[in-house]
């Protein structure tokens, strides 16, 4: 299938089937269940499925618009890391036992089943920090720089850093992509894509029918990402963020963060809802941006987004309606 081949056929309705590639598989989210589909090393697909808390009885802040997008950004982004760790030790329990080190013996005595948790808490510090580092602070003192040197007004400005975060988060996945692990996590994304569409478009979930399909969706991670860049260039011009003291700007750009948040998920939605000129422009950047971030998998890599996503279609044909109706994706990395 070519890179920048359309989807086959007519599409019939809209999921909020969402998903999201894994170690070694595909985790898929529905109206009222999750599953996790690996291939372990083996060469069989584990399956976990397990209940959404809470179902269709979403909180008015999951539903709120502009409001909404926050809450469900953040659990997504809880969710997802779970499952990566869980993913992740899926691999590690057919790795072959070897002697542990005094180091290792030190931390098992001292910390014990609680090692986990804290490095996993440690490795999300570390990742806000160079989050904030490499998307606010950089770019802040980019700008700075050049308009020591020749003074551009605040809309310039906030420009030039706009331009800057993207130009990261472009490079930075690009630079991930040259890593084979995340090589093939990234074909794991283009299956979870793939076998959505041929759902939506009423394809017959087989590998066979999965390939025909398109690996790029509207209703993507990478969009919401890039629209979160982009609208943040906005919202700073007309919040004024123009304090010199770096502290201040990086503080007022993470309390701002919100309300881009929101405006970006709203888009996303009506991107993923609706076919039209506009949407089809809100949609090209982050769909160019796949190209990166997403890669054709082979059928062994489909078979496991074909497992995922099949547990979680509901057995009652109106939510399977009611899900035509809405058009959201609820989580899509």
């Amino acid at each position: 299938m070519s890179e920048g081949k359309k989807a086959v056929g007519t599409e019939k309705f809209k999921s909020k089937i969402g998903g999201q590639a894994v170690i070694e598989g595909v985790m898929m989210r529905g109206v009222d269940k999750a599953a996790m589909a690996n291939r372990l090393p083996t060469g069989e697909i584990d399956l976990e499925v397990w209940d959404i808390k809470g179902g269709k009885n979403i909180p008015w802040y999951r539903k709120c618009p502009f409001v909404r997008g926050v809450f469900n950004f953040v659990i997504s982004m809880v969710d997802g890391y779970k499952c990566l760790t869980r993913s992740a030790e899926k691999q590690m329990d057919y790795e072959e036992e070897e002697e542990p080190t005094k180091f290792e013996k030190w931390l098992d005595e001292k910390v014990g089943d609680k090692l986990m948790p804290v490095v996993s808490a440690i490795s999300i510090v570390i990742g806000v920090a160079i989050a904030i580092l490499l998307f606010l602070m950089v770019p802040s003192w980019v700008s700075n720089g050049i308009a020591y040197f020749v003074p551009v007004p605040v809309i310039v400005k906030n420009i030039i850093e706009g331009l800057l975060k993207i130009g990261i988060f472009i490079g930075y996945t690009a630079l991930t992509a040259l890593m084979k692990d995340i090589r093939r996590t990234y074909e794991y994304h283009g299956a979870e894509h793939k076998t959505i569409t041929c759902f939506e478009h009423g394809g017959a979930l087989t590998p066979e029918s999965v390939k025909k399909y398109s690996r790029f969706h509207p209703r993507c991670g990478t969009s919401f990402i890039f629209l979160v860049l982009f609208i943040s260039i906005f919202v700073n011009t007309v919040f004024r963020v123009t304090w010199e003291s770096m502290a201040l700007r990086v503080i007022c750009k993470i309390a701002l963060l919100p309300i881009v948040m929101g405006i970006a998920y709203e888009l996303i939605r009506l991107a993923g809802k609706y076919d039209n000129p506009a949407t089809k422009i809100i949609s090209a950047p982050g769909l160019w941006i796949q190209r990166i971030t997403t890669r054709e998998p082979d059928e062994k890599e489909i078979e496991c987004a074909i497992e995922a996503l099949k547990a979680v279609i509901p057995e009652d044909e109106e939510k399977l309606h009611s899900q035509a109706a809405e058009g959201e994706k609820t989580n899509s990395m």
